[in-house]
This record gives structure tokens, sequence and C-alpha cells, in this order.
């Protein structure tokens, strides 16, 4: 009787009898798997694999039978049917016949000889030996190897691959898929953190990306950080970041909405006192200029008077007298002292008392010149005078005797000799003003009464510097 499972051949007779057993294997759990029968989780290479029966389990075969392990279980087979080697026997040659003797032939005879052109015929016998299961007898009296996965004589599931062995076939799965209840099933690779960042399963396989800034390397599982500053993104400077970049401007410059170009800053819309006269943006900085009669000092923000007089860059006449002031100057022409007044010095006037026209006028004219910056702040002493001679007896009044029509100063007595001048109220120039500071000494002993006047030009400047 020839039966057949699963590829294999077996052949039952009176004196053979061929046991064939399936040992159900417990189910081992892997990371979630479940493995059928006759096969153990492996997780190394993560897969479900054969386990070898023939091996692991003592004395699976009694008798006379071998066992032989299979994908998924194994065989006992009798050992005369397992890898029987055929040898064809030789026949025997029939023996020549010789004449006998005492048939009264001579004995010289000779048996006939052979033509050389013809070979001694032998009858060939063909051999009944079995080959063992998964082969098949060949013309030749050999045993050749059943392609079971050609001949489509196997058992796998249209979800397995048919793998030929020596004597029968293996059903496996290919690569992507693992065995679970006897089907083949993807591998969902992204579950198991094939991919560094990015991962998407397809069937039987699985596919790698990287997030932005970052680039695929070689393996096709690992993501590398792209330095975007080799591509020069940035108008200035760059500097490259884990997975992005960042853009950074020169000074003078800040980052535009879009993130990689630097637009100008207006450093002069900071505030009003950057520059003390006025802020000109430039592309990156910004510089101070200061108005004519000035230079910009070394801080690159304050505004210094320049001294024309001292430089020479001036237009006075060698008879004139250069009177600098802030932001300006001025000529002075030569002092001339009017009737009845002589001149005593390059700045002062005297009108004698022996001089009867002199009599209601003041004694002396001391002229002097002073500046004052526009908008200077209130109350200052910006002027002082004093009795330069003293009389037993006398005492001394202090005032302003004309050119404070707008009331912006007054006197302040500071002792019995001295007074100080007072700026009361701001004054904006540019603008020239004369004052008349008068100095009037009272003697009752002798019965004295005398003034002096101080003739004072102050310049007030355009600019509050």
């Amino acid at each position: 009787m020839l039966f057949e499972i699963r590829g294999f051949r077996f052949c039952s007779s009176a004196r053979m009898l061929a046991a064939l057993v399936f040992i159900l294997l417990c189910i081992q759990p892997g990371h979630g798997q479940t493995c059928t029968e006759g096969f153990t989780y492996d997780r190394r290479s993560r897969q479900c694999i054969d386990v070898d029966e023939c091996r692991a389990l003592p004395d699976v075969c009694r008798g006379d039978m071998r066992c032989v392990n299979q994908n998924g279980g194994y065989l006992c087979l009798p050992r005369s049917l397992y890898n029987q080697p055929f040898r064809p026997e030789t026949p025997a040659l029939p023996e020549p016949l010789y004449p006998d003797a005492s048939a009264g032939f001579p004995d010289t005879f000779q048996p006939p000889a052979l033509p050389r052109s013809v070979e001694p015929s032998y009858p060939r016998i063909r051999s009944t030996a079995q080959c063992t299961l998964g082969y098949t007898l060949a013309e030749d009296g050999t045993c050749n190897d059943i392609d079971e996965c050609e001949t489509n004589s196997h058992q796998c599931n249209p979800t397995q691959v048919c793998i030929n062995t020596a004597g029968g076939y293996t059903c496996s799965c290919t690569e992507g898929y693992w065995l679970i209840g006897g089907q083949c099933q993807d591998i969902d690779e992204c579950r198991y953190g094939y991919c560094q960042q990015l991962c998407a399963n397809v069937l039987g396989s699985y596919s790698c990306s990287c997030n932005p800034g970052f680039i695929l390397i070689s393996d096709s599982r690992t993501c590398q950080d792209v330095d975007e500053c080799e591509d020069e993104p940035c108008s200035h400077g760059c500097f490259n970041t884990y997975g992005s970049y960042m853009c950074n401007c020169d000074e003078g410059f800040e980052l535009a909405s879009d993130g990689t170009s630097c637009i100008d800053l207006d450093e002069c819309s900071f505030s009003e006192f950057l520059c003390q006269h006025r802020c000109v943006n430039t592309p990156g900085s910004f510089s101070c200029i200061c108005p004519p009669g000035y230079y910009v000092f070394e801080d690159g923000r304050s505004c210094e008077d320049f001294n024309e007089c001292d430089t020479g860059n001036n237009t006075c006449t060698t008879a004139q007298v250069c009177f600098n002031f802030q932001g300006g100057y001025t000529c002075l022409d030569p002092l001339q002292c009017h009737s009845p007044y002589i001149e005593v010095s390059d700045n002062q006037c005297m009108c004698s008392a022996e001089n009867p026209a002199c009599r209601d006028k003041p004694f002396t004219i001391l002229f002097r010149h002073m500046d004052l910056s526009s908008g200077r702040s209130v109350p200052a002493d910006i002027f002082q005078m004093q009795a330069t001679t003293r009389y037993p007896g006398a005492f001394y009044i202090f005032q302003i005797k004309s050119g404070n029509e707008g009331r912006e100063f007054y006197m302040r007595q500071t002792s019995n000799v001295s007074a100080t001048l007072v700026l009361s109220r701001p004054i904006k120039g540019p603008r020239e003003l004369v004052l008349d500071l008068e100095m009037v000494t009272v003697n009752n002993v002798i019965n004295f009464r005398g003034s002096s006047i101080i003739r004072l030009t102050v310049f007030v400047s355009e600019h509050p510097f």
C-alpha cells in the first residue's frame, strides 16, 4: 500500500509498517507573537523557527524506526527504507563447453574462437529496489530528489513560499512576513523601532524617512543632521542647530519676519537723547551731527563749541577783537567813549568829577561780554560784581539800571560790597542782550552819592549746548 503525507511517500507491507507520529507543541509567546504547532519563537531573528523533535524528544521513534525531522513536525521511518543504496547484481557468465576425451575427440581439439568484433552480451537485470520518501527512481537506477515546489505537489498555503529540500520541502514566509496560525502575515517593522525617526509600514517591508533638517544615511534607517549653513541661507550669520539652523544679524540690524534676512535698525527712533543735536541713521549704525559752530565730541554724540577765535577761522579785522561764544563768534569794534566820557583803558570809559557835565552821570562805564546757552535752567548765577574801592562809612547798592525789560534777571546782594546777577527765566536764542548793572556808592559822612556802570553784553546761543 502506498500513501503520501506533505510530499513524503510511504510503502507498507506485511513485514513493514510505517508509523507517523505528530507532536503537539505549546504555543511560545514572544513580543506578542505566537507560533503554530512544531515551531517556536526566536527572539533574535524575531520569527518562528522549526523545532527539531528528533533531538528535543528522547526515544521519539521506537523499534526499528528512525526519526526524520521535518518543517513543523517529524517522521518515523523504517531504517531499511532510509537511504538504502542501490547496487545491481552482476550476472554469472556461462562456463565454456570443452570436448570430453572419453567421447573420442582428439586431444588437440580447440574451442571455436569468437569473432573479435562481437562482444559478449549479458542480460540486464532491472532492480526493484525502492527509493526513500521524497526521491524517485531514474532510468539509470539512481534515486533523484523530487522537487515538490516545481511539480506543485507541496501543501504550502498561498501565503507561503515553497523551498525544496533533499527528500522534501519547507513552507516558509518571504522577508517581511512571519508565520502566524499557518498564515504568513506582514511584520509591522515600525512597531519595533526599525527607523530612527519616521517609519511607514508597507506589506512585506517598511520605509524610513526623517524629520525636516535631517537626511537618511546609507543604512536607510538612521537620520543625520543637515548643516543648513553650508548653503548660506542667511543674509548675515548662520548658526547650525540639531535639525535646524538659526540666522543672526550684524550689530545694527534685526532679523526680518522671514527668519533669514536682516533689516537695518533705526537707532535714531529709539530715543531723542541718543545724540545731543541731530541723529542720522546709517546702515547698521547711526551718526550724530552738530550744527554750524560745533563739532562732534570724542564720544560721538555730544557737540562741542568750535572756537573760531582760537583757530583763526573768523572774519574779524586786526582792529577788531574776536569774541567767541557757544556756536559762533562776533567781532567787537574798538572801544569808543562818547563825550563827556574819555577812554581810560581798552574796555573802560570815565567821566571826570571835575567836569560839570559829569555831575549826574555814572563815574565809570566798564564794558563786559559773556555768552549764555539757550534755555539754560533757572535760577542760575551768571555774573558777579563788587566794589574795588572802599570808603570809610560808605555802603553800596547794586541794581539793574536798564536792559531787563523782560524781567529775565535780578540782582542778589551777597555782601556789603558785592552782588550776583541771577538768571530767573530761561532765554531762547539766538539773542543779544545789553544790561547796565549799576553799583551806587552812598557815604552820608561826607554827604557823597555816586555810581559806576558795568555794561554787560550777553550773547545767547541758538542751541542749549
